[in-house]
This record gives structure tokens, sequence and C-alpha cells, in this order.
């Protein structure tokens, strides 16, 4: 039994199952949770407050896909668990503002259990068990740099420091990974990357696994710096992530073209 169950993990890792290792890294701390969630109260581009994303998306609220978005979700947040909060959905954007970019690292899902996702990819709020994901971005970020190893996932500071924290789908269903994959959000999230490639130079596209590849391939190499690795799930990391030195070939990038580095330290919460 025990072999068989390895020989089929085996057979996955070697396999390019990225939506597979979303699932089992969102799955790592899930809980099914049926408490009553939070209608959305106000107009989804009222939490987005940050003015030069609001200025650069304001007409993308008027299209007819964001306008049945809208629409289901306030349906869902009136009858389901829905994360993360309705104020919490454009974290990244409200924390980077697009003048302050400096990295761009796109995730898939928002994590689905409870007081996990926060708006920004593959963090989660400083209480909550660091998903194992997590843990290898922070081996590989001491490892390149040697930062310490923080003592929570909390990325707050990265955003802080111009990394634009990008999930593909920015809201999710309790227990139900990639419930709003069909809702519209790619069509968004591929606006705010056409919006990025075609108004800015010189950022650095952190790309794991092949959805983050494939959702930046209209990127322009000429103008920008791709980095590009497998994912860093349990499931992938030992194929290329460990030793992939993002971090430092971010700011060695960055510094060749005179710009601050980016200060990838993570403060240990209190």
């Amino acid at each position: 039994m025990v072999k068989s169950f390895w020989k089929g993990l085996s057979i996955l890792t070697h396999l390019h199952l990225d939506p597979f290792i979303a699932v089992y890294d969102n799955n790592f701390m899930a809980i099914t949770n049926k408490s009553t969630n939070k209608s959305l109260p106000h107009p989804l581009k009222d939490y987005l407050k940050n003015s030069s994303w609001e200025k650069l998306l304001k007409t993308e609220f008027n299209n007819s896909y964001m306008i049945e978005l809208e629409e289901k979700l306030t349906n869902d947040y009136q009858s389901s668990a829905i994360y993360p909060p309705a104020e919490e959905i454009f974290t990244a954007f409200n924390l980077t503002p697009f003048e302050n970019i400096k990295a761009v690292i796109i995730g898939q899902d928002p994590y689905h259990g409870p007081n996990q996702a926060h708006g920004l990819c593959f963090s989660v709020q400083p209480n909550i068990k660091i998903p194992p994901s997590l843990m290898n971005i922070y081996k590989e970020l001491h490892t390149d740099l040697g930062i310490k190893i923080p003592n929570h996932g909390n990325l707050i500071s990265w955003a802080k420091n111009g990394v634009l924290l990008l999930n593909t789908h920015l809201t999710v269903e309790a227990s139900n990974p990639m419930a709003h994959k069909k809702y519209g959000w790619d069509q968004f999230t591929d606006k705010v990357i056409e919006l990025i490639n075609e108004k800015k130079e010189n950022i650095v596209f952190i790309l794991w696994g092949s959805p983050a590849h494939a959702k930046a391939k209209n990127v322009d190499p000429a103008k920008h710096h791709i980095l590009k690795s497998v994912h860093p799930s349990p499931l992938s990391s030992y194929r290329g992530f460990f030793g992939c030195k993002h971090f430092s070939k971010c700011n060695d990038f960055l510094i060749s073209k005179g710009i601050s580095p980016i200060d990838w330290t993570i403060p240990p919460s209190n």
C-alpha cells in the first residue's frame, strides 16, 4: 500500500499538473466553513481604493463581463462563504500602486480556507499556518539571499515594496477551489497585465508554474525581465524551483536599470 502511494505521487510530480498543485496547496489548511458570510454591500469598483489603479481600470468595470461578475459575487456573498472578504478583494492593487510596481508575481486562486486569503497571492494572515508552497518560497529566499525564514505567511511587506502579488482569480468559494474560474476574473487580470506591459518598462515578471507562464505569454521581453520556474509546491519544487535564485536575479536586473532593489525581508509577526 505504501509503495503504491509513493509510486502514484511520483507519477503526479512528473506531470505538469499546476491546477492540481494549486488545489493541493489550498487543501493543506482548508476546513469546511458553513458560517454566514457578509454580502457585497458596495459596488465592486468601490473596493479598488488606490487612485492610480482606479484611473486605469475605471472603464473596465463598465464592461458587460464585469457587470455580470459583480452580479454573481453579490449573490454569492449573500448565500455562501466567499474568500477573501469583499473589502480585501483588491488588496494587491491598494497596497501596490501602479507607479510603484517593480515586480509581478502571479498566482492562481485565493486560498479557500477560513481566515487565509486576504487579496495577495501566496500570502496568508499572520496567525495562519504557513502553506507548503509559501514555505518553499521562504526556503529559496533564505538560500538565495540569506534572509531568515519568517514566523508567519503574511507578504504585505513585499506588496508595500513594489511587488504586485496578483492572483489570476480574485475570489473563491469556501472549500471549493477554482469555483470562480469562469466568473470573468481571467479577463480582468489579463487587462491588468496588459496595462503593465504597455505602460511600464523594466518590470520583473516572476512566473512560477505553467499557468503563470501562460498568463504572461504576451509580456514583451524586450521591455521587461521574465523569470520562469516550476511551481514552488512540494509536488514540483525539486524540479527547478529550488536554486532558481529569482529573488537575487530580480534585484540584479533592477539595479542594472538604475532602479532600487526590492527589500525581500519580511518583518517578524508580533
